[in-house]
C-alpha cells in the first residue's frame, strides 16, 4: 500500500534540507531520501520531544519547522550514513558496520533503560537508536542485535556459533566482538581464528577439523528454564520430557541405558507450526544446527545425493552435541515400494539413512524430520530404532489460540478486559501466525490512533482483516496427537 506521505516532493524543510520520494514509515514519523545518499528523518513533535526529554537527542540536533497547522522535527543522516528502521534495515557489510550499532545500542540504553529498540531507527550520525514506542511486545536487546546481524532471525547476539551459522562471512572471534560492543557477555566459548579456518576449508584426506575448543556445554543455553513454545502446550511438554529433560539429566538416563534422544518427526499440513516449533528448539538447545532438504541435498546423479546426505551426518557428527534438521522428507525418503524412475535414487538415498541416523544418535546428534505427507515416507525409515517418535502436529485448536492470544496480550498494556471468544474461534485452525499477526496489527492500529493501550475495537478491527480460509478442508485434524 503506497504511504501517504507528509510532505510534497521536493519541500524545502530548510535551506539545506530538501526531501523527496518518501521511503519509510511507522507511528509518528516518516523517512524520506534527500540529496545524494542522504535521508530525512521528520517526526511529529509529540515522539521528538519524547527522544529529546529521555536524553536520546540534544536540542540543537533536530530542525524544527512547521507545515500547514503541523509541527514538526527533522533530522539528517549525513551522506553514505546509515539512517533506518532496524527492523527492516539489511545485514551488515562488514563487521565496522555492525560494531558501530552494536555500540549505539549500548549507548542508547544507558541513556533509556526501559525503551524496547526492536521498532526503533538507527541514526548512525548520533550513533543513537530512536525508540517508536509503539504498542507491541518489547524485545530484548540481544534478539534486537542477533535478528539485524542474521536478517530476521529470532536468535540472540550472545550465541556466537548459532550466529556463525546463519552469518558464515562473520568469524566467531568478530561476533563475539560485536556482542561485547553491544555490552553482552557471549555465553559461550568461541572458535580461534585458526578453528575458523579449519572449519571453512574442507580437511584432507581422513583428516577431521579439530573440533574441542567449538564445543559448548551440552546443557541448553545457560539457564534452567524449561523450553517454552507459545500456543503449542502438548508439544512443549513432549519436548520438555524426551528431548529437554534427558540432555538436563544425562547421568540419571545413562545408568537406564537412555543414552541421547532418539530422532523424531513432526508431520501435518503446511501452516501448523512444524518449522516454527524446530527454530525455537534450536535456539533454546542452542547447538550448531545441519539442514537437509531437497535444494540443499538434491541433485539428479544416483550416487550425489547420498553423498551429501553422509557429508551433512559426518559434519554434525563433528560438531556434536548438534541437530540435524530433515525437512520435507518425503522428496528422498519416499517409500521403496511405490517404483517410478526415481525408484533407484530412493532406494540409495533411504539406505543412506538407515545407516546415519542410529549412528549419529549414538554420537550426541539429535535429529528431527518435517514432512506433509508421513504417508509417502518408507515404513523402514519411521519404525521404532530410528525415529521412535511420530509426532503429529495439527492445526491449533481453541485452547492452544487462547493460550497464545492471551499470553501476548499479557505483555502489553490493554483499556480495559479484553474479549476474545470471537478471536478464538475465528482463529481455531489456523496457523499460530495469524494469531500473533492480529494481536501485533492491532496494537499498530490503538497505536496509529493515539492511544497508549490496546483497546477491544482495535483489536477486532485487526482481527476483521484476516482473510477467509481457503481451500482448508473440513475434515482436517484439529490438535495435537502424540504417540
Amino acid at each position: 500500500m503506497p504511504i501517504e506521505r507528509w510532505l510534497p516532493t521536493g519541500y524545502l524543510v530548510s535551506e539545506s534540507i530538501e526531501v523527496q520520494r518518501v521511503l519509510d514509515e511507522d507511528v509518528g514519523w516518516q523517512l524520506y531520501s534527500g540529496h545524494g545518499t542522504s535521508k530525512v528523518l521528520v517526526a511529529e513533535k509529540e515522539l521528538a520531544d519524547r527522544w529529546v526529554e529521555h536524553g536520546l537527542l540534544e536540542p540543537g540536533s533536530i530542525h524544527w519547522f512547521e507545515f500547514g497547522s503541523n509541527q514538526f522535527a527533522a533530522l539528517t543522516s549525513g551522506k553514505d550514513m546509515e539512517l533506518h528502521r532496524l527492523s527492516t534495515m539489511r545485514s551488515p557489510q562488514s563487521k565496522s558496520d555492525a560494531s558501530a550499532l552494536a555500540v549505539s545500542l549500548r549507548e542508547s540504553r544507558k541513556i533509556d533503560a526501559e525503551a524496547s529498540f526492536h521498532d526503533a531507527i538507527y541514526v548512525e550520525r548520533f550513533s543513537r537508536l530512536l525508540p517508536s514506542w509503539t504498542i507491541s511486545s518489547a524485545v530484548d536487546d540481544e534478539y534486537v542485535l542477533g535478528r539485524w546481524l542474521t536478517g530476521g532471525v529470532p536468535v540472540s547476539a550472545t550465541s556466537v556459533r548459532r550466529v556463525h551459522q546463519i552469518v558464515c562471512w562473520l568469524k566467531e572471534r568478530d561476533i563475539a566482538d560485536i556482542a561485547s560492543a553491544a555490552g553482552f557477555q557471549p555465553h559461550e566459548r568461541y572458535a580461534s581464528d585458526e578453528d575458523n579456518r579449519i572449519e571453512s576449508s574442507p580437511p584432507e584426506g581422513d583428516a577431521k577439523p579439530n573440533t574441542e575448543e567449538r564445543r559448548i556445554d551440552p546443557q541448553p543455553g545457560t539457564s534452567a528454564e524449561p523450553f517454552r513454545l507459545l500456543g503449542r502446550p502438548y508439544l512443549e511438554e513432549f519436548i520438555n520430557e524426551h528431548v529437554v529433560d534427558i540432555v538436563r539429566n544425562e547421568e540419571r538416563y545413562k545408568a537406564l541405558g537412555i543414552d541421547f534422544p532418539s530422532a523424531i518427526v513432526l508431520h501435518g499440513p503446511p501452516g501448523c507450526g512444524k518449522t516454527y516449533a524446530v527454530e525455537r528448539l534450536v535456539e533454546y538447545l542452542d547447538w550448531p544446527e545441519f539442514h537437509i532438504d531437497a535444494s540443499s541435498v538434491g541433485s539428479p546423479y544416483i550416487h550425489e545425493t547420498s553423498k551429501k546426505v553422509a557429508e551433512v551426518f559426518e559434519k554434525a557428527m563433528d560438531a556434536s552435541p548438534a541437530v540435524v534438521v530433515i525437512d520435507e522428507m518425503e522428496s528422498f525418503l519416499s517409500d521403496r515400494q511405490r517404483g517410478g524412475t526415481s525408484s533407484l535414487h530412493h532406494v540409495e538415498e533411504v539406505a543412506e539413512f538407515l545407516r546415519r541416523i542410529p549412528e549419529a544418535v549414538s554420537n550426541r546428534v539429535l535429529i528431527v524430520g518435517m514432512t506433509n505427507k508421513i504417508d509417502m515416507i518408507d515404513p523402514a525409515i519411521i519404525r521404532r530404532g530410528r525415529f521412535d517418535h511420530i509426532i503429529e502436529v495439527g492445526m491449533p485448536s481453541a485452547e492452544e489460540v487462547a493460550s497464545l492470544l492471551s499470553s501476548l496480550i499479557s505483555k502489553m498494556p490493554t483499556e480495559g478486559e479484553m474479549g476474545l471468544d470471537k478471536a478464538i474461534k475465528t482463529l481455531s485452525g489456523r496457523p499460530l501466525s495469524d494469531a500473533a499477526f492480529v494481536v501485533r496489527e492491532a496494537g499498530r492500529l490503538a497505536a496509529r490512533s493515539g492511544q497508549s493501550a490496546l483497546d477491544q475495537e482495535s483489536f477486532d478491527l485487526a482481527l476483521n482483516q484476516l482473510p477467509d480460509k481457503v481451500g482448508e478442508e473440513e475434515s482436517r485434524p484439529i490438535g495435537f496427537i502424540w504417540n
